[in-house]
This record gives C-alpha cells, sequence and structure tokens, in this order.
C-alpha cells in the first residue's frame, strides 16, 4: 500500500490528465498539518495535562500553548488564560501523522460511514472535526472522563475547492460516498459539455 508522501509525490503524474498540468509545479502538494484542541471550559488543570500529553503522543510533538487574547467576563476568561494547544506539523511528521488518521484512525470511528467533503474551503485546505481523540492507536485505552475532541486542517497548494477535493480523493482521503457520486455526475457532464463546444 502506497504512503501518502507517495501519493503526494505522483499528484501531478495522476491529475495531469484530468486537471491538464503542464508542470509538476502546478499539481497540488500538502504544505502542513495544524492539531488544535480548546481547553477553555477544563478548570481541572490534571485534565489540562492529559490533553497535552495525549496530544504530544498523537503527533510526535510538543503542542503550543494557546491564551486568551482578551478578557470576557461572561465566559470567566482573563487575557492570557490558556484557551488551548495546538500543534503544526511538516515534513515527515505530517506524512507520518495523515498515514495514521486515514489508514487507522478514521475506520475506528464508530458508525464511520466517511468523512464530508464540504469542510474544504475556496483556498483548498481541509479541516476535520475528531470527536474523540481515543480513535488514535496511542491512546485507545482512555478513560470515559478524559476523552476530547480535536480539529485537524491540512493545509495544500491546490487553488480551487474543486482541485483540492480531487487531491484528497487521489491521497485516499475516505469521503462519504453519495458525495463521490455526484461529483463523478458533475464531472461526466462538464465532459458531454466540453465536447459539445468542442465539435
Amino acid at each position: 500500500m502506497k504512503t501518502i508522501k507517495q501519493k503526494n509525490d505522483e499528484a501531478f503524474k495522476n491529475m495531469s490528465a484530468t486537471q491538464g498540468y503542464k508542470n509538476a509545479m502546478q499539481a497540488p502538494r500538502l504544505v502542513k498539518v495544524i492539531v488544535s484542541s480548546g481547553i477553555g471550559s477544563f478548570k481541572d488543570k490534571k485534565k489540562i495535562d492529559i490533553v497535552e500529553d495525549r496530544l504530544t503522543k498523537i503527533t510526535g510533538q510538543k503542542p503550543a500553548k494557546k491564551g486568551a487574547k482578551i478578557s470576557i467576563a461572561a465566559f470567566k476568561v482573563r487575557e492570557g488564560d490558556p484557551v488551548g494547544f495546538q500543534v503544526t506539523l511538516r515534513g515527515k511528521r505530517m506524512y507520518d501523522f495523515l498515514d495514521k488518521l486515514v489508514n487507522i484512525a478514521l475506520p475506528r470511528t464508530k458508525d464511520f460511514r466517511g468523512v464530508s467533503s464540504k469542510a474544504i474551503d475556496a483556498m483548498g485546505n481541509y479541516t476535520l472535526g475528531i470527536r474523540e481523540h481515543a480513535i488514535f492507536p496511542e491512546t485507545a485505552d482512555e478513560e470515559l472522563k478524559d476523552i476530547f475532541g480535536m480539529a485537524i486542517t491540512i493545509v495544500t497548494t491546490a487553488k480551487t475547492k474543486e482541485e483540492a477535493k480531487i487531491f484528497f480523493e487521489h491521497l485516499g482521503f475516505p469521503f462519504k460516498k453519495i458525495e463521490m457520486e455526484e461529483r463523478a455526475e458533475r464531472v461526466a457532464k462538464e465532459k458531454k459539455v466540453a465536447k459539445k463546444a468542442k465539435s
């Protein structure tokens, strides 16, 4: 089975036929992965330490603590109070994390039927929400009270939402089947219109 890095390197070869790339630099590439988790509602310091420790185990990198930029009395938050952790992954750690996410963690999600492609933004980046960090093998034996969620943002060089979606499918992201069928129908219609225009 090919790794995410191998698929990333082969994007030009596999996507140039449908996307019309003439140069390898035109093909989308992975830039970085940002993993973040909020701790604003946690008052127990032990729980905050658990979040930091688990993120370190999952990503292989110590997370940076993010503080509140302004004080908000309604939420009992003062400026500088820790509100979350963030990890930015590049290079080998990024590829290793994505391999683990796609091939191990996501299939372990309860009632998993694929991820939604609607979270791809206009800039070609994809943000995925994880409800339970325990889907990662490093934290599989977690107690229920210690489970927390996280957001994973995958930054690419794709120029459009549609190009990014094709790129993520090429990388092996398990999008929901219905969405993939809809995209296949749309692509087929676009090809018919293009053929008519040429004739």
